[in-house]
């Protein structure tokens, strides 16, 4: 029995398919194969019932792989206490963001990374929430930037900041003239919102306290198209805090706040319960504090450093 053959049996239990597990694996699909096969043998028993599909653990596999998952735990912890040590932060690092937050962390935290952490392989890509969170389940990515909570048992959540909404409304709108918007009484007549799938949408929606009627409601694709679409054809949308740098001066006297509660959102990093590269999500973390304004901070993440 080696290391290598338990990562390969906890990648096939992660995405239930030889194939992707090879990739996942950087391996062949014979040889990932090949290898459990033997570990079968070795052990005299089947780990996995090929015969389902999606192939599914046998009711002792599911204990071997639990046993699995713990033993590559505590190696892998103990490598990256030794990286640590060393003071080294470097590896690949497959990250996503969702598309509500990534146009105003993104440009300055690809920069950031490369200028402080040269050993760094970065992968970014942009997704929506329940994308992140199959992924995470298979471990197709490392870790992510989106907004919570997810209420996931297996996933732990690192609250970076949290982010204000405001309204953005039209100087042909009845709401123009109001000098603050409450959250609860916001109609819905005329609202522009983000296509079903968004997060943003749903929070909207949960803050606007309405029943939603869909022949009211205009749909768009992204938060630069709501404010181009409301100054248009009217209406008003509702824009997170960090949009409004990238507005013009003129744009800028459209926007209202929301009170009564105040509109907010918690954006956080997310991981896997087992994941132990603890250099790599401070790295992560450490680049947002530079790009965040410090109001918007978490406490607890302008204080300390994050320990896994």
């Amino acid at each position: 029995m080696t290391l290598q053959q338990l990562e390969y049996i906890i990648a096939l239990d992660k995405t239930r398919h030889f194939v992707r597990a090879a990739e996942m694996c950087g391996v062949t699909q014979p040889t990932l194969s090949a290898m459990v096969q033997k570990l079968e043998d070795e052990l005299d028993c089947k780990i996995f019932d090929r015969s389902a599909h999606p192939l599914v653990p046998t009711e002792v596999g599911s204990q071997i792989l639990n046993q699995a998952q713990v033993i590559l735990f505590h190696v892998n912890q103990l490598k990256e206490n030794l990286r640590m040590q060393k003071g080294t932060v470097n590896g690949t690092l497959n990250l996503a963001m969702i598309p509500t937050v990534a146009p105003y962390l993104l440009p300055g935290f690809i920069a950031i990374m490369r200028d402080s952490y040269p050993g760094i392989h970065l992968k970014v890509t942009e997704m929506r929430t329940e994308t992140i969170v199959e992924k995470l389940r298979t471990a197709e990515i490392d870790m992510a930037i989106l907004s919570t909570p997810l209420d996931d048992p297996k996933i732990l959540e690192i609250p970076l900041y949290y982010e204000k909404f405001v309204a953005y409304i039209s100087p042909d709108h009845p709401l123009y003239n109001e000098p603050v918007i409450s959250s609860k009484e916001m109609p819905t007549e005329k609202l522009w919102v983000l296509e079903e799938g968004h997060c943003l949408r749903s929070q909207v929606f949960n803050f606007c306290n309405q029943i939603v009627h869909h022949s009211s409601v205009y749909e768009a694709g992204s938060i630069d198209t709501l404010v181009k679409i409301v100054d248009h054809n009217g209406g008003y949308t509702v824009i997170p805090e960090l949009h409004i740098d990238f507005l013009t001066s003129e744009q800028t006297k459209n926007i209202r706040n929301l009170t009564k509660p105040e509109a907010i959102r918690e954006i956080a990093l997310v991981i896997r319960h087992d994941y132990v590269k603890e250099g790599l999500v401070n790295a992560v973390a450490d680049s947002i504090k530079k790009i965040i304004p410090q109001h918007m901070l978490d406490a607890r993440l302008k204080k300390f450093a994050i320990k896994l």
